[in-house]
């Protein structure tokens, strides 16, 4: 899978999430253990690897979709390697409402506010997704990737 990636400076603007019925916050470092089992149970145990990485970030560097104090979905960046975002799930019931582009925008937005010009979206699944959402663009010959190395499954 390819990597993209994406202009911080030319992101769209911040939407009002008010009206939703989940919100989208930076995970506290109280939430590491809650986050990170959840992120085990539906990704499994590499991912949660990345994401317990996010949570030495100062700030954070997760975020969560959350709903009545349940988590439906989260976004990392800077958990692998620095200046890449990833990795990112909603839960398969919760799709096609917006979240996931509400994760990756917030993450986006926390990235440029961190000094970023640019953002790195690794081992990219949904091309379309990131090209609609943020403009992405793929980044030739970059299959595999930082994860090249990497002693698991992907």
């Amino acid at each position: 899978m390819p990597d993209m990636l994406v202009k911080l400076y030319d992101l769209p603007p911040k939407r009002d999430l008010s009206g939703k019925d989940y919100k989208i916050q930076r995970a506290m470092t109280p939430d590491k253990f809650k986050v990170v089992e959840w992120v085990r149970e539906h990704m499994g145990e590499n991912t949660a690897g990345e994401c317990d990485a996010s949570f030495s970030r100062q700030p954070v560097s997760c975020f969560v979709a959350v709903r009545d104090k349940e988590i439906i979905g989260f976004a990392c960046y800077d958990a692998t390697a620095r200046n890449f975002f990833g990795p990112t799930k909603v839960l398969e019931s919760e799709q096609g409402k917006g979240i996931g582009r509400d994760l990756l925008l917030e993450c986006m937005y926390a990235m440029r506010e961190e000094g970023y010009g640019y953002a790195i979206i690794g081992g990219v699944g949904p091309v379309k997704f990131y090209e609609k959402s943020v403009g992405a663009v793929l980044i030739p010959d970059s299959t595999p990737g930082i994860y090249k190395d990497f002693l698991g499954d992907m």
